[in-house]
């Protein structure tokens, strides 16, 4: 099979899921805080001195990590026939979404949480999964790039590549290494597998200007316009990208005849 065989079976095997132009979209409020009953009366100072204690530090970011939740209202189909649990993808917060939504981004999302923060419907995830496990099952393992400049991305990225026999380029991507043939690092993949179109907009970007298809882990906020398939999941989590990208390796091997030997523990980084 010709590398332009190979691309156009994997284009033709997704060829439904390929994505639309975005429109981005805000979010509904948070719920109202349910009422409660009033505190007995303190002084002032107090009062005051409590609430500073209590308080925590205000800041722009997203957390890098959500931990388990008892909420297991996380897709529509209870009935999914999933390859792992749904209390696995639960206990590692891959339906954790952000507090921000695009248009795009709308179907992948299952509910709002009172706390404003967007699920996404797992179910929707492990199809996904599968998907693009066809998709990449077409390519030559050594054409195949994947990338995370996100931290908790980079070991299960690496992992990802080491067990489908790809190539990885974790932290900061080059500018130029699927552009420049004169620099040292330049390589020429086929289709390029990425953990945040935000944080590896660089390689997304490389991969758009030289025609090679792209497929994303994407969150809530994520806009879609240059990814070709999408993989909906919380991609800030270490656990929900350890999950994520263990299934998808294994799915791989498994479209390609070999036997899947990873474990979860393997893909999770102890750091």
């Amino acid at each position: 099979m010709t590398d332009n065989d190979a691309t156009q079976e994997g284009l033709d095997a997704a060829e439904d899921e390929i994505d639309e132009e975005p429109a981005e979209g805000p979010g509904p409020a948070a719920d109202p805080e349910e009422d409660v009953e009033p505190a007995e009366e303190q002084p002032a100072d107090a009062e005051a001195e409590e609430a500073d204690a209590d308080a925590e530090p205000v800041t722009d970011e997203e957390p890098e990590d959500e931990g388990p939740t008892l909420d297991d209202d996380v897709m529509s189909d209870e009935e999914a026939d999933l390859l792992i649990p749904v209390e696995d993808y639960l206990g590692a917060g891959v339906h954790i979404g952000t507090q921000q939504k695009t248009k795009d981004m709308e179907r992948f999302i299952h509910r709002v949480r009172t706390d404003g923060l967007y699920v996404l419907d797992v179910s929707k995830t492990d199809g996904r999964i599968r998907t693009a496990a066809d998709f990449l099952a077409n390519y030559d393992p050594e054409q195949i790039l994947v990338t995370s400049s996100r931290q908790y991305g980079r070991f299960p990225a690496e992992k990802f590549a080491e067990a489908v026999g790809a190539r990885a380029r974790t932290g900061r991507f080059i500018p130029g290494t699927l552009t420049n043939p004169k620099y040292d690092g330049y390589i020429e993949p086929d289709v390029v597998v990425v953990t945040d179109p935000i944080g590896d907009a660089q390689a997304v970007k490389e991969a758009i200007t030289v025609g090679i298809p792209v497929i994303a882990m994407c969150d809530s906020n994520n806009q879609v316009s240059n990814v070709d398939l999408v993989v909906p999941t919380n991609n800030k989590g270490r656990k929900a990208l350890s999950v994520v990208y263990w299934l998808l390796a294994n799915e791989v091997l498994d479209k390609r005849g070999a036997e899947p030997s990873y474990s979860l523990e393997d893909f999770e980084s102890m750091v």
